[in-house]
């Protein structure tokens, strides 16, 4: 069944945003890849000074923890993992974009996986953020579960 271009419109916005993701989490990986063969600490360091960030901040302690997890890290399973994350939001952008059923049920599906996790971090650290966060995947994934019984309503009335 067509989309009406109101639908369309909508479902290539949320490609759009999915493709967005996709080739952000891309670049991500590609840093990450890139920083291996670094001393990430060193670089953390750096980055911290040159802002002139107080390194027992949140996000600049945050930063160093994580940059001496990197070099213990199994990078197989980083870039695997990586990899699938970008495969997926690039195939559902594709599937939204082209207006296929199957690309509404991965987009429905893959974005309410994530409301518990995003319910469980607002709990924990409520913020605007969190909370902006959390609506906005609750209507997006809402409008494609909706999409999808309306569709499959129509399709048995005929």
């Amino acid at each position: 069944m067509p989309a009406q271009p109101s639908g369309r419109k909508a479902l290539h916005a949320i490609a759009a945003f999915e493709a967005l993701k996709g080739f952000a989490a891309l670049a991500a990986l590609l840093g990450l890849l890139d920083l291996v063969h670094h001393d990430v600490r060193h670089l953390a360091i750096e980055l911290i000074g040159r802002f002139g960030l107080n390194p027992d901040a949140r996000y600049p302690s945050l930063l160093l923890h994580y940059a001496d997890l990197l070099p213990g890290a199994h990078l197989q399973s980083l870039v695997l993992l990586g990899v699938c994350y970008v495969a997926v939001r690039l195939v559902e952008a594709y599937g939204l974009w082209f207006d296929k059923t199957w690309g509404e049920v991965l987009a429905a599906v893959s974005g309410g996986l994530y409301i518990p996790f995003e319910i469980s971090h607002l709990w924990h650290r409520p913020t605007a953020i969190a909370a902006l966060v959390l609506a906005s995947n609750v209507l997006l994934t809402g409008y494609l579960v909706f999409r999808l019984w309306h569709q499959r309503r129509t399709a048995a009335g005929r």
